[in-house]
């Protein structure tokens, strides 16, 4: 059954409860990473489930608020004494993990390498050694890779994956079908197939000539043998790159899209929310953090701003006396009239903007199961408490 036709949920709540894979995607600075730690507090204080927050995009950040020295590539418990400190007791476990690119690949390697000769190879050899890591998008391959080794071993109720900005996250879905199309291509086979058979026909003799003066014929050596040792596990990486894919696609995994309402970060939101939906996986949620708040759409609001602005003297020359008597220098009528129309034209500013976002909200293109805010908070979200904070925001 695909992802895209699972039961809508009413709430985030609902949805994480039926869920083993949440994949929380959306453009850079509009709390992603913030947002999939929530979500994943919530399920461990709520659900009593044990779950994992999976980030692939390193954030210190993360690791702060969850009270962990560090996180890396092997999954750690966030201890008792951080939930105690905010105020909590959960009724299962969270666990944090970092994706940490170059151990992640030599542990592929050793899995699925086909003898211990060519496992010993790979690792030893100077490219693989340098660049691994670095080349044919491994991150975003590597990262579906250990989102599916971690899914198989079923150690977990629930793992948050939090990923890259938007649109290097769509590099994350396709990432292992290019992984595989690099392993067959044309390219791939012009460097390799001169070095199997020793031979170089008429066609391809002037590329090697130029390849040869530009990285030299040792360098080119190099890569050619590296590729032939990483072809040998050709046929595991279609394999793997199949069953990611029906992962993806399984009722079982969902995808939350966070954004702000700002013009720029909500098209690119909405665009990858299409682009999930296009490929028949399940939007489960679009989370709109650091929403204005609703008063702010008041028509009272707004006659309240406009009288003090107009009678921004007379309010002044009556509080003159009052906060003179406090402070001498906070007596001055004409400063505390001039602070009262700044402070009544930043509401009316801001209730433009409060404005704007509700039409923003109501033309979204793509409606997902579930819908819902967050308010702009007043301090920033620093440890577990305020992880907390935010996860009851979007929770029911």
């Amino acid at each position: 059954m695909a992802g895209g036709r699972t039961t809508p949920s009413s709430s985030l709540d609902g949805l994480l409860a039926t869920k083993e894979i949440v994949i929380a995607c959306g453009p850079g600075g509009v709390g992603k990473t913030t947002t999939a730690a929530a979500a994943a507090v919530m399920a461990a204080v709520r659900h009593g489930s044990k779950v994992l927050v999976l980030t692939i995009d390193p954030a210190k950040r993360l690791a702060d608020a969850l009270g962990l020295d560090g996180i890396g590539n092997t999954e750690h418990r966030v201890p008792d004494e951080a939930f105690r400190a905010a105020g909590l007791k959960p009724r299962g476990q969270l666990w944090a993990a970092m994706l940490d690119t170059k151990e992640s690949w030599d542990e592929l390697i050793r899995r699925q390498a086909p003898d211990k000769q060519t496992r010993d190879e790979i690792l030893a050899n100077p490219l693989y050694q340098n660049i691994a890591g670095r080349f044919v998008q491994s991150h975003d391959y590597i990262a579906m890779e250990r989102l599916y080794e971690i899914h198989s071993e079923g150690d977990y109720d629930l793992i948050v994956v939090d990923t890259p900005p938007t649109r290097n996250a769509l590099d994350f879905l396709d990432a292992p079908q290019r992984m595989a199309d690099f392993f067959s291509s044309r390219l791939l086979r012009w460097l390799i197939v001169p070095y199997r058979s020793r031979l170089v026909n008429v066609a391809t003799k002037p590329f090697y000539n130029v390849a040869d003066r530009i990285l030299g014929t040792e360098f080119l050596g190099d890569i050619s043998e590296f590729f032939i040792l990483f072809q040998s596990m050709y046929d595991g990486f279609v394999e793997r790159s199949e069953s990611v894919g029906r992962l993806l696609s399984d009722r079982r995994t969902t995808f939350v899209v966070v954004s702000t309402l700002e013009a720029v970060p909500l098209r690119e939101a909405e665009f990858f929310a299409e682009q999930l939906t296009s490929r028949h996986l399940h939007l489960g949620a679009i989370v709109l953090n650091k929403v204005l708040p609703d008063y702010l759409r008041g028509a009272e609001g707004t006659a309240t701003a406009e009288s003090v602005k107009e009678h921004a003297d007379a309010l002044a020359a009556q509080l003159a006396p009052e906060l003179g008597a406090i402070d001498p220098a906070l007596g001055d009528a004409d400063q505390i009239s001039r602070v009262l129309t700044e402070v009544a034209d930043s509401y009316l500013n801001f209730q433009v903007v409060a404005l704007r976002e509700m039409e923003e909200r109501a033309m979204l293109s793509v409606v997902p199961d579930v819908l819902a805010t967050v308010p702009f908070f007043d301090t920033d979200l620093f440890d577990l408490a305020g992880l907390v904070r935010l996860g009851e925001e979007i929770w029911e």
